[in-house]
Order: C-alpha cells, then sequence, then structure tokens
C-alpha cells in the first residue's frame, strides 16, 4: 500500500457509516477525501459535515485506497454487490456486514485480538459481529493467558444494533405507553418498550434451535482465536436500550486463574477499562459506554460450577467499537504495517 493520505470510501449512511465518518475526523485518519456511496445522489450532513453523496457503482470506487462498507446486523447487498469489485479497482475493502465473515480469503479482525490476521491479506477484510468483538476485547487476552476450553454468554443488545428504525421505534413506543395509546410493534415481532426478546437474527439450521447471532458468537471467536475446539453456548436478547450491549459471560480456562490474575491481565488489555467494584455499585453498564472507546469489565467472580472458571459482565457501544471505530482501526493496522 502506498503511502497517504488516502481516498477513503464510506459506502452507507445509517448509523454505522455516520459513526465511521465521525470516527475518521476524531482519530485524524489521513483522508483527502472521504466519498460517501449510497443507493442514490444527493446532498447530506453525515456527522456534522455536508457531503455529495454519489450513487453506489462500480465506477465510484476508482481511486479509493480504501472503502468501508457499513453494513448492520444482518445488512445484505452491498458487499456482496461491489466488494470484490472493489478489491478489483485496487481498494482495500473493509466490511462490517456479515457476507463474508467466514469465508477463508476473508480475515476477521479484532486489532487488538489478532492483528497478524492481516499479514497476508487478499484486499478484503472483514469486521466481526458487534457481539463478537464486545466479547472478544475481554475473552482474548484471557485465552492468551490461559486458553479458553468453553464459555456462555448471555447478551443484553441495544437497538441501535437493528438501525435507525428500531431507534425510532423504542422512542415511540415509550410515548404511545405513557399516553395509555396502544403500542405498536413494526420492526420488531413484538413490542420492545419495557420488554426483552431472546431473539437476534433468523433461527440457523446448521445450529437447531439457535439463532444466526448465536451462531455468529461460535463461528466468529473460533476463527479469530484460531481455535475450532472452543465450546460456545449464547442467548441473544434484544432490550429496550438505545445504544450499547452489555453480556454476562462464564467462561472455563484450560487453567486457572485467580480474580485477581484475572483482574492483572485485563487492567493491562489494549481497548479494555476495568470497572469492578460492585460494592461501591461500580460496574459495566451500556449508559457509560455510549460514544466510547473502550470495552468495560467488571463483576469478575470465580464460577464455581465449571473447574477453572471465570464470570464476568462486559458492556461497549455497539455501533463504536462494536463496528465503525473497529473497521477504522483495521485500516490504520494496515497502514501502519507498509
Amino acid at each position: 500500500m502506498r503511502q497517504g493520505p488516502y481516498k477513503v470510501g464510506v459506502v452507507g449512511i445509517g448509523a454505522v457509516g455516520t459513526e465511521m465518518v465521525r470516527v475518521l475526523r476524531q482519530r485524524a485518519f489521513p483522508a483527502s477525501e472521504i466519498r460517501i456511496l449510497a443507493r442514490s445522489e444527493r446532498d447530506e450532513e453525515v456527522a456534522g459535515e455536508v457531503f455529495h453523496v454519489q450513487a453506489a457503482s462500480p465506477e465510484a470506487f476508482d481511486g479509493l485506497d480504501f472503502a468501508f462498507f457499513a453494513g448492520t446486523e444482518g445488512a445484505k447487498g452491498a458487499s456482496q454487490l461491489y466488494g470484490w469489485e472493489a478489491v478489483a479497482r485496487g481498494v482495500t475493502v473493509i466490511d462490517n456486514g456479515d457476507d463474508f465473515r467466514m469465508d477463508p480469503r476473508v480475515p476477521l479482525v479484532i486489532p487488538e485480538i489478532n492483528r497478524e490476521a492481516l499479514k497476508d491479506h487478499r484486499g478484503f477484510i472483514a469486521n466481526p459481529n458487534c457481539s463478537t468483538i464486545i466479547a472478544l476485547m475481554v475473552l482474548g487476552p484471557l485465552h492468551r493467558a490461559a486458553g479458553i476450553r468453553r464459555f456462555v454468554v448471555s447478551t443484553y443488545q441495544a437497538v441501535s444494533g437493528t438501525g435507525r428504525a428500531a431507534v425510532a421505534e423504542l422512542d415511540r413506543q415509550v410515548r404511545e405507553f405513557a399516553a395509555g395509546s396502544p403500542v405498536r410493534a413494526e420492526t420488531y415481532p413484538h413490542q420492545i418498550a419495557f420488554n426483552v426478546l431472546p431473539e437476534i437474527g433468523r433461527l440457523k439450521p446448521q445450529m437447531p434451535g439457535y439463532t444466526g447471532e448465536e451462531a455468529k458468537m461460535l463461528f466468529e471467536t473460533r476463527k479469530i482465536l484460531g481455535d475450532a475446539r472452543i465450546r460456545v453456548s449464547a442467548t441473544c436478547v434484544r432490550v429496550p436500550v438505545v445504544c450499547g450491549h452489555a453480556e454476562a459471560i462464564h467462561v472455563e480456562l484450560a487453567r486457572a486463574l485467580t480474580v485477581a490474575d484475572a483482574r492483572e491481565v485485563l487492567s493491562a488489555a489494549p481497548g479494555v477499562r476495568l470497572v469492578d467494584d460492585p460494592a461501591e455499585h461500580r460496574y459495566p453498564m451500556p449508559l457509560d459506554c455510549a460514544g466510547e472507546d473502550d470495552v468495560r469489565v467488571g463483576r469478575i467472580r470465580l464460577d464455581e460450577s465449571v473447574e477453572n472458571g471465570l464470570a464476568l459482565f462486559v458492556a461497549g457501544d455497539n455501533i463504536r467499537k462494536g463496528a465503525a471505530l473497529n473497521a477504522v482501526q483495521i485500516a490504520e493496522a494496515l497502514i501502519r504495517q507498509t
């Protein structure tokens, strides 16, 4: 890759695309151009700047160095249509969607955890799922320290992971409930306000009874950590929170770690913030993570139900570290290795 500054494309300007532009500016990414591509041509304000949005087409990628595809959970289409075409035109693609995460040609990368996977990339890199990123920011360091045999995770995922329509629906439903009006469910199959929905994604035929979101936690973890023996059981739950995914994780390690050992490992982990003083009501919460880069971890304790077990609670901004920031960090890592 040539030396910067770089011409950068962002495909899609929903919640993730908008945050990508914001992160690029905040981190002073060496971009001489940020080109926004979407379904239709128009002028639009994105993260406080007015951009002339170009209609996506193969030719629209000409001259770019990087293209960030800003697909949200379950989003299909843009990277399937244009991803490898952009690579053929000399662009390095970083895809937030899930179309190519398990493709053997495509590294699946969290820079703090498996940056080495970028070494022999073919011009197309995938961002992991947001819930996987938030979990592995904490589990990755523990795996290096003591080896992970298995973990059981219950996620509490914000509506922003579904997109702007879901955020608007939660807001509307709260207002309808407060007014004593009928509460209408449109984006989700049931009311999300004052409720939780144990369904994120469609049921996965390869894993009977599990949803696609839950399957991602297994398959993406194995690919990122490079260990097909790790066993994972996930229950993914949508909760009436606007921003920030939280996760309760019970992990079985190959070698025992004390609580003090785990705190020491996680305190030194890049991108992780230890918030672990439950006696003073200090623990990770989505509300505190919104807009922050770090993933928070706390409630660290022994899990006596298994040998070498630990229990912990994590939370992180699903739109930022769970999507936009991680993608930009991948680009920064690629620049550093040139």
